[in-house]
């Protein structure tokens, strides 16, 4: 059964820099991790879809809230998806989720606990 485990979120001032990781295990095929992607919700709003990167990286998308400022990369080898978080804004405070999506599959149905980030302004 495929885990997601977070890392990486913490306080930082607005105009500040994070490096959010997630890394996937359990998982039997390199399919069942096709698409990952990082989500985030704020208190009293909806989920919203942040980055996502598929199969070796070559394809990524990002909400217009962050392009130019974020970056979600693959590791080379490893199971582990960056997001990296750059000229932070107050509006990007929230709790950030890394999901999986197979393949073939059509939604993302495996994720992870959370990350807590603050961007205090």
């Amino acid at each position: 059964q495929v885990q997601l485990l977070e890392s990486g979120g913490g306080s930082v001032q607005a105009g500040g820099s994070l490096r959010l990781s997630c890394v996937a295990s359990g998982f039997t095929r390199r399919a069942e991790i096709h698409n990952i992607g990082w989500f985030r919700q704020a208190p009293g709003k909806e989920r919203e879809q942040v980055a996502t990167v598929e199969g070796f990286g070559r394809t990524t998308t990002y909400a217009d809230s962050v392009k130019g400022r974020f970056t979600i990369s693959r590791h080379t080898t490893d199971p582990i998806v960056y997001l990296q978080m750059d000229n932070l804004r107050s509006e990007d405070s929230a709790v950030y989720y890394c999901a999986a999506r197979g393949v073939f599959e059509h939604q993302y149905n495996r994720w992870g606990q959370g990350t807590q980030v603050t961007v205090s302004s």
